[in-house]
């Protein structure tokens, strides 16, 4: 571990991860400004857990206290990241009086008006098997939040890097016709621009000369797959006003467009299925993310030579993730228990799940 006044040497040296305990919201002031690349964290949930160390976030009597404590927090964490950093936010929710509280969305909320942040994704955390449940008059809760955030609108992000599987394969028929791994060939998309009662001379020429490049394409395996939408054959995939919609407005001006699927795999969506951490833990931390939350984000948000914070760091999962992906990271807690936990699982090389 080491203590505040050694921040800014540790973020100079080549030391991979680094333990500071105390109470985010003191610690943190003592960070330079724009330091740190990404922030993963999950903070005590309100009203829900019983934590230790002597913070007393997630203990207030009402949840507006709860998102006035944790905003003064993330207020200081907004100052530490730097212009292109994101802030990545796993937090939970819970019943009062049989009513949801909806603490996720209030807080997402709360800092977007307060603190101008920009929400770029809602993540679901499908849990998967979810939690048993004693309640006989509503659905098993099975899922959590993760918002992203970032204060800028260009920030870093390496899509490529967390694309998923990206083999395929592409079929050529005998009759030379090329066809993509959910079985789209020219044939029909030909058929339909030449029928077409809506196009006019020059819009079908230029309809399937851009049919054939894209076979092409495909055929050299720099598409995956592709989507064409014609004028009155397919439904535009974002309505048909033509203010709102790019993709209505090239409908409109050429007759057709085309939409393309990255050779390189798919964008991975934003709901997960990660099964909740379920091995035997000696420790006593009762609300432990799974180390697999914490790896798109990094991947995708974290420079490689970049820096990750968790202010919340418990015993030590999210610096535990961040190593595993060769990133330098740095944890908070006001727990000497929690801290004594991730002290030793570092020591230790403990495995996680990550690709």
């Amino acid at each position: 571990m080491i203590e505040e006044s050694e921040i800014d040497e540790w973020l100079n040296n080549d030391d991979m991860n680094a333990l500071i305990e105390g109470d985010s919201r003191e610690v943190l002031r003592s960070f330079p400004a724009e330091s740190i690349d990404c922030v993963v964290t999950s903070p005590p949930y309100w009203g829900v857990r019983e934590y230790s160390g002597d913070s007393q976030l997630g203990n207030e009597e009402t949840v507006e206290e709860y998102i006035d404590n944790l905003a003064e927090i993330i207020n200081e964490l907004k100052r530490v990241l730097k212009p292109e950093g994101s802030f990545w936010l796993n937090i939970g929710d819970t019943y009062q009086n049989k009513d949801l509280v909806g603490v996720p969305w209030r807080t997402a909320l709360a800092l977007k008006k307060r603190q101008d942040w920009i929400l770029r994704n809602d993540v679901i955390w499908n849990k998967v098997k979810g939690n048993p449940s004693s309640a006989t008059d509503r659905l098993r809760v099975m899922h959590e939040y993760i918002f992203h955030f970032v204060k800028k609108q260009k920030y870093y992000y390496d899509m490529d890097s967390i694309r998923e599987d990206p083999d395929f394969e592409v079929e050529i028929r005998e009759n030379g016709d090329v066809v993509s791994p959910t079985g789209v060939s020219g044939t029909r998309y030909r058929k339909q621009i030449k029928e077409n009662d809506t196009l006019n001379k020059k819009e079908k020429e230029n309809a399937l000369e851009e049919l054939e490049r894209h076979l092409e394409m495909l055929k050299n395996k720099e598409i995956k797959d592709f989507r064409m939408v014609i004028r009155d054959e397919q439904r535009s995939t974002h309505g048909n006003s033509e203010e709102l919609s790019g993709r209505a407005r090239e409908l409109a001006e050429n007759g057709f467009y085309f939409l393309r699927y990255n050779a390189e795999g798919a964008a991975p969506g934003n709901i997960w299925d990660i099964v909740p951490e379920d091995q035997h833990r000696d420790d006593t931390h009762c609300a432990v993310y799974p180390a697999e939350i914490c790896e798109i984000p990094i991947r995708a948000t974290c420079p490689p030579d970049g820096v990750v914070l968790d202010p919340f760091v418990g015993t030590g999962t999210t610096v535990v993730a961040a190593n595993r992906l060769k990133r330098k990271a740095i944890g908070i807690d006001a727990s000497s228990d929690y801290l004594k936990t991730a002290k030793s699982r570092l020591a230790d090389g403990v495995q996680t799940k990550l690709r």
